[in-house]
Protein backbone atom coordinates (compact mmCIF):
# COMPACT_ATOMS: atom_id res chain seq x y z
CA UNK A 1 0.00 0.00 0.00
CA UNK A 2 2.87 2.54 0.79
CA UNK A 3 4.84 1.73 -2.23
CA UNK A 4 1.21 2.07 -4.13
CA UNK A 5 1.40 5.46 -2.69
CA UNK A 6 4.81 6.65 -3.04
CA UNK A 7 4.04 5.64 -6.94
CA UNK A 8 0.81 7.62 -7.28
CA UNK A 9 2.62 10.68 -5.22
CA UNK A 10 5.80 10.33 -7.62
CA UNK A 11 3.51 10.42 -11.14
CA UNK A 12 1.44 13.96 -9.78
CA UNK A 13 5.03 15.35 -9.37
CA UNK A 14 6.18 13.97 -12.67
CA UNK A 15 3.81 17.13 -14.95
CA UNK A 16 5.03 20.17 -12.66
CA UNK A 17 8.99 18.57 -12.80
CA UNK A 18 8.75 18.23 -16.86
CA UNK A 19 7.74 21.85 -17.13
CA UNK A 20 10.44 23.00 -14.08
CA UNK A 21 12.91 21.03 -16.74
CA UNK A 22 11.69 22.95 -19.54
CA UNK A 23 11.97 26.74 -17.51
CA UNK A 24 15.50 25.40 -16.68
CA UNK A 25 16.34 24.21 -20.14
CA UNK A 26 15.12 27.55 -21.60
CA UNK A 27 17.57 29.54 -19.70
CA UNK A 28 20.46 27.65 -20.39
CA UNK A 29 18.76 27.56 -24.21
CA UNK A 30 18.51 31.41 -24.51
CA UNK A 31 21.91 32.31 -22.91
CA UNK A 32 24.15 29.94 -24.94
CA UNK A 33 22.39 30.66 -28.16
CA UNK A 34 22.50 34.21 -27.64
CA UNK A 35 26.50 33.86 -27.26
CA UNK A 36 25.84 31.55 -30.16
CA UNK A 37 24.34 34.16 -32.31
CA UNK A 38 26.80 36.12 -32.55
CA UNK A 39 28.92 34.46 -34.73
CA UNK A 40 26.50 31.14 -36.23
CA UNK A 41 23.46 32.50 -38.96
CA UNK A 42 20.41 31.48 -36.28
CA UNK A 43 18.94 29.87 -39.85
CA UNK A 44 21.49 27.09 -39.64
CA UNK A 45 20.64 26.18 -35.81
CA UNK A 46 16.91 26.45 -36.79
CA UNK A 47 17.96 23.78 -39.73
CA UNK A 48 19.73 21.54 -36.92
CA UNK A 49 17.35 21.48 -34.15
CA UNK A 50 14.12 20.82 -36.33
CA UNK A 51 15.22 18.40 -38.54
CA UNK A 52 16.40 16.30 -35.71
CA UNK A 53 13.02 16.53 -34.09
CA UNK A 54 11.48 15.88 -37.01
CA UNK A 55 13.39 12.89 -37.50
CA UNK A 56 13.39 11.53 -34.25
CA UNK A 57 9.39 11.77 -33.11
CA UNK A 58 8.89 10.74 -36.85
CA UNK A 59 10.38 7.60 -36.16
CA UNK A 60 8.99 7.49 -32.67
CA UNK A 61 5.53 8.05 -34.12
CA UNK A 62 5.58 5.27 -36.93
CA UNK A 63 7.12 3.00 -34.92
CA UNK A 64 4.37 3.40 -31.92
CA UNK A 65 1.62 4.41 -34.14
CA UNK A 66 1.88 4.56 -37.74
CA UNK A 67 -2.64 4.97 -37.90
CA UNK A 68 -2.02 8.19 -36.32
CA UNK A 69 -0.21 9.88 -39.47
CA UNK A 70 -2.83 8.48 -41.49
CA UNK A 71 -5.70 10.29 -39.49
CA UNK A 72 -3.81 13.57 -39.97
CA UNK A 73 -4.97 13.65 -43.34
CA UNK A 74 -8.04 14.71 -41.48
CA UNK A 75 -6.75 17.63 -39.71
CA UNK A 76 -3.96 19.12 -42.69
CA UNK A 77 -5.74 22.57 -41.83
CA UNK A 78 -4.99 22.72 -38.64
CA UNK A 79 -1.03 20.97 -39.22
CA UNK A 80 -0.61 23.69 -41.72
CA UNK A 81 -1.61 26.31 -39.58
CA UNK A 82 0.35 25.15 -36.87
CA UNK A 83 3.74 24.77 -38.81
CA UNK A 84 3.12 28.09 -40.36
CA UNK A 85 2.92 30.08 -36.62
CA UNK A 86 5.49 27.74 -35.50
CA UNK A 87 7.41 29.12 -38.33
CA UNK A 88 7.17 32.51 -37.84
CA UNK A 89 7.76 32.18 -33.94
CA UNK A 90 10.88 30.89 -33.86
CA UNK A 91 12.13 33.01 -36.81
CA UNK A 92 11.56 35.99 -35.29
CA UNK A 93 12.59 34.92 -31.67
CA UNK A 94 16.00 33.95 -32.86
CA UNK A 95 16.23 36.97 -34.32
CA UNK A 96 15.13 38.63 -31.11
CA UNK A 97 17.47 36.78 -29.39
CA UNK A 98 20.38 37.76 -31.57
CA UNK A 99 20.43 41.38 -30.63
CA UNK A 100 18.89 41.42 -27.00
CA UNK A 101 19.53 40.65 -24.33
CA UNK A 102 18.29 36.74 -23.32
CA UNK A 103 16.02 37.85 -20.46
CA UNK A 104 14.19 40.70 -22.50
CA UNK A 105 13.62 38.94 -25.49
CA UNK A 106 11.86 35.57 -22.79
CA UNK A 107 9.97 37.59 -20.96
CA UNK A 108 8.53 40.03 -23.84
CA UNK A 109 7.69 36.33 -25.50
CA UNK A 110 6.34 34.35 -22.90
CA UNK A 111 4.26 37.43 -21.67
CA UNK A 112 2.12 37.69 -24.62
CA UNK A 113 0.93 33.99 -24.36
CA UNK A 114 -1.85 34.98 -22.19
CA UNK A 115 -2.66 38.71 -23.49
CA UNK A 116 -3.50 36.83 -27.03
CA UNK A 117 -5.51 34.51 -25.16
CA UNK A 118 -7.63 36.76 -23.12
CA UNK A 119 -7.52 38.50 -26.25
CA UNK A 120 -8.69 35.86 -28.30
CA UNK A 121 -11.08 35.03 -26.40
CA UNK A 122 -12.36 38.27 -26.44
CA UNK A 123 -12.84 39.04 -29.78
CA UNK A 124 -14.96 35.41 -30.12
CA UNK A 125 -11.88 33.63 -31.72
CA UNK A 126 -13.11 29.68 -32.15
CA UNK A 127 -9.43 28.87 -31.09
CA UNK A 128 -9.42 30.25 -27.40
CA UNK A 129 -12.94 30.12 -25.34
CA UNK A 130 -14.13 33.40 -24.02
CA UNK A 131 -13.11 33.74 -20.32
CA UNK A 132 -14.77 36.00 -17.75
CA UNK A 133 -12.03 38.02 -16.01
CA UNK A 134 -12.36 39.09 -12.43
CA UNK A 135 -10.84 41.63 -10.97
CA UNK A 136 -7.49 40.61 -9.63
CA UNK A 137 -7.08 38.78 -12.63
CA UNK A 138 -7.57 41.77 -14.66
CA UNK A 139 -5.08 43.76 -12.47
CA UNK A 140 -2.53 41.23 -13.21
CA UNK A 141 -2.68 40.96 -16.85
CA UNK A 142 -2.64 45.14 -16.70
CA UNK A 143 0.39 44.59 -14.75
CA UNK A 144 1.78 42.05 -17.35
CA UNK A 145 1.09 44.54 -20.09
CA UNK A 146 3.39 47.52 -17.79
CA UNK A 147 6.73 45.04 -17.03
CA UNK A 148 6.65 44.27 -21.38
CA UNK A 149 6.08 48.22 -21.70
CA UNK A 150 8.72 48.85 -18.96
CA UNK A 151 11.53 45.87 -20.73
CA UNK A 152 10.34 48.20 -24.20
CA UNK A 153 11.66 51.79 -22.28
CA UNK A 154 14.58 50.04 -20.86
CA UNK A 155 15.87 48.81 -24.04
CA UNK A 156 15.24 51.90 -25.74
CA UNK A 157 16.72 54.20 -23.38
CA UNK A 158 19.94 52.37 -23.30
CA UNK A 159 19.27 50.52 -19.88
CA UNK A 160 19.65 46.71 -20.63
CA UNK A 161 22.56 44.88 -20.25
CA UNK A 162 23.62 44.75 -23.91
CA UNK A 163 24.59 47.89 -25.95
CA UNK A 164 22.97 49.11 -28.53
CA UNK A 165 24.40 50.90 -31.45
CA UNK A 166 21.21 52.18 -33.16
CA UNK A 167 17.48 52.31 -32.47
CA UNK A 168 16.39 50.23 -35.68
CA UNK A 169 18.04 46.78 -34.88
CA UNK A 170 16.63 46.50 -31.28
CA UNK A 171 12.89 48.27 -32.29
CA UNK A 172 12.98 45.49 -34.95
CA UNK A 173 13.84 42.89 -32.51
CA UNK A 174 11.07 43.98 -30.42
CA UNK A 175 8.66 44.41 -32.28
CA UNK A 176 9.54 40.93 -33.85
CA UNK A 177 8.77 39.28 -30.35
CA UNK A 178 5.37 40.29 -29.78
CA UNK A 179 4.96 38.90 -33.45
CA UNK A 180 6.71 35.92 -31.90
CA UNK A 181 5.25 35.32 -28.46
CA UNK A 182 1.82 35.81 -30.78
CA UNK A 183 2.23 33.13 -33.00
CA UNK A 184 3.88 30.68 -30.97
CA UNK A 185 0.21 30.94 -28.69
CA UNK A 186 -1.63 30.39 -31.47
CA UNK A 187 0.37 27.42 -32.79
CA UNK A 188 -0.12 25.30 -29.05
CA UNK A 189 -3.41 26.35 -29.26
CA UNK A 190 -3.80 24.53 -32.43
CA UNK A 191 -1.67 21.84 -30.91
CA UNK A 192 -4.12 21.92 -28.34
CA UNK A 193 -6.61 21.23 -30.96
CA UNK A 194 -5.09 18.33 -32.04
CA UNK A 195 -4.39 17.07 -28.44
CA UNK A 196 -7.99 17.26 -28.23
CA UNK A 197 -8.66 14.71 -31.39
CA UNK A 198 -6.51 12.31 -29.22
CA UNK A 199 -3.09 12.87 -31.03
CA UNK A 200 0.06 11.98 -28.96
CA UNK A 201 2.66 14.92 -28.25
CA UNK A 202 5.32 12.38 -30.85
CA UNK A 203 3.03 12.59 -33.77
CA UNK A 204 2.48 16.47 -32.99
CA UNK A 205 6.26 17.01 -32.54
CA UNK A 206 7.08 14.85 -35.69
CA UNK A 207 4.21 17.41 -38.21
CA UNK A 208 5.16 20.85 -36.23
CA UNK A 209 8.46 22.26 -38.15
CA UNK A 210 8.76 20.73 -42.01
CA UNK A 211 7.71 24.65 -42.97
CA UNK A 212 10.24 25.84 -41.16
CA UNK A 213 13.21 23.70 -41.84
CA UNK A 214 12.32 24.50 -45.28
CA UNK A 215 12.27 28.06 -44.66
CA UNK A 216 15.73 27.69 -43.31
CA UNK A 217 17.28 25.42 -45.76
CA UNK A 218 16.26 28.11 -48.50
CA UNK A 219 17.86 30.70 -46.32
CA UNK A 220 20.64 28.61 -45.75
CA UNK A 221 21.02 27.15 -49.75
CA UNK A 222 20.94 31.26 -51.16
CA UNK A 223 23.41 32.34 -48.26
CA UNK A 224 26.21 29.09 -48.63
CA UNK A 225 27.60 27.78 -45.65
CA UNK A 226 27.24 28.69 -42.91
CA UNK A 227 29.53 31.30 -41.23
CA UNK A 228 31.57 30.20 -37.70
CA UNK A 229 31.40 26.55 -38.26
CA UNK A 230 35.09 25.37 -37.75
CA UNK A 231 34.26 21.80 -39.22
CA UNK A 232 32.61 18.81 -38.24
CA UNK A 233 33.61 19.15 -34.20
CA UNK A 234 31.88 22.20 -34.47
CA UNK A 235 28.65 20.72 -35.91
CA UNK A 236 28.21 18.05 -33.54
CA UNK A 237 28.72 20.41 -30.76
CA UNK A 238 25.40 22.19 -31.95
CA UNK A 239 23.75 19.55 -32.84
CA UNK A 240 23.91 17.97 -29.74
CA UNK A 241 23.51 21.34 -27.98
CA UNK A 242 19.98 22.05 -30.38
CA UNK A 243 18.84 18.41 -29.62
CA UNK A 244 19.62 19.38 -25.71
CA UNK A 245 18.18 22.38 -25.05
CA UNK A 246 15.72 22.90 -27.87
CA UNK A 247 14.25 19.32 -29.10
CA UNK A 248 13.81 17.46 -26.14
CA UNK A 249 12.67 20.39 -23.92
CA UNK A 250 9.86 21.30 -26.28
CA UNK A 251 8.41 17.59 -26.06
CA UNK A 252 9.18 17.53 -22.34
CA UNK A 253 6.62 20.60 -22.22
CA UNK A 254 4.28 18.81 -24.02
CA UNK A 255 4.22 16.08 -21.91
CA UNK A 256 4.45 18.09 -18.72
CA UNK A 257 1.41 20.11 -19.89
CA UNK A 258 -0.80 16.98 -20.44
CA UNK A 259 0.00 15.75 -16.49
CA UNK A 260 -0.02 18.90 -14.94
CA UNK A 261 -2.99 21.49 -13.82
CA UNK A 262 -3.29 24.49 -15.65
CA UNK A 263 -2.58 26.59 -12.31
CA UNK A 264 0.46 24.70 -11.79
CA UNK A 265 1.92 24.71 -15.10
CA UNK A 266 0.93 28.49 -15.90
CA UNK A 267 2.49 29.60 -12.77
CA UNK A 268 6.17 27.16 -12.84
CA UNK A 269 6.43 28.52 -16.52
CA UNK A 270 5.81 32.59 -15.23
CA UNK A 271 9.16 32.10 -13.21
CA UNK A 272 11.05 31.05 -16.51
CA UNK A 273 12.41 34.53 -17.06
CA UNK A 274 13.81 34.75 -13.55
CA UNK A 275 15.56 31.51 -14.57
CA UNK A 276 16.95 33.43 -17.34
CA UNK A 277 18.27 36.19 -15.69
CA UNK A 278 20.22 34.48 -12.93
CA UNK A 279 21.80 32.64 -15.54
CA UNK A 280 22.65 35.16 -17.82
CA UNK A 281 24.64 36.70 -15.35
CA UNK A 282 27.73 34.83 -16.19
CA UNK A 283 27.80 35.52 -19.46
CA UNK A 284 30.38 38.09 -20.03
CA UNK A 285 28.75 39.61 -22.95
CA UNK A 286 26.20 41.30 -20.38
CA UNK A 287 26.15 43.92 -17.40
CA UNK A 288 24.41 43.36 -14.97
CA UNK A 289 20.64 45.46 -15.36
CA UNK A 290 18.77 46.12 -12.38
CA UNK A 291 16.00 48.00 -14.40
CA UNK A 292 15.99 44.17 -16.46
CA UNK A 293 15.26 42.74 -12.86
CA UNK A 294 12.84 44.73 -11.82
CA UNK A 295 10.88 44.31 -14.90
CA UNK A 296 11.44 40.72 -15.05
CA UNK A 297 10.25 39.80 -11.57
CA UNK A 298 7.40 42.09 -11.85
CA UNK A 299 6.56 40.26 -14.74
CA UNK A 300 6.96 36.74 -12.53
CA UNK A 301 4.83 38.23 -9.83
CA UNK A 302 1.89 39.29 -11.92
CA UNK A 303 1.94 36.14 -13.92
CA UNK A 304 1.69 33.84 -10.64
CA UNK A 305 -0.67 36.51 -8.75
CA UNK A 306 -3.15 36.10 -12.45
CA UNK A 307 -2.89 32.19 -12.18
CA UNK A 308 -3.75 32.08 -8.77
CA UNK A 309 -7.01 34.38 -8.93
CA UNK A 310 -7.89 32.55 -11.72
CA UNK A 311 -7.88 28.74 -9.85
CA UNK A 312 -9.55 30.67 -7.11
CA UNK A 313 -12.11 31.98 -8.97
CA UNK A 314 -12.47 28.71 -11.19
CA UNK A 315 -13.01 26.55 -8.06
Amino acid sequence: MRSRFKYAAMTKLLGPALILAFCLSQAFRDVYLGHVFQGIDFFAIILLAFVLSTVIFGIVSVALDRAEFTRLRQHWKTVLAMNLTTAIAWICYFFALTHLEPAIVNTIHSGMAPLVVIGLGACGARLAKHQDIGPVEGGAYAGIALSLIGLWWVVLSGRSGTPIADLATPIAALALLLVSGTSITVSLLYSKRLHDHDFGANVISAVRYPLIIVAAAGVEAFRGLPQGLGGFGDLAILASAATLLIVLPLFALQLGIARTAPLTGQTIRALGPVFVFALEQFDRRLTYSAPVLICVLAYSAFGVIGNIAHGWRAE
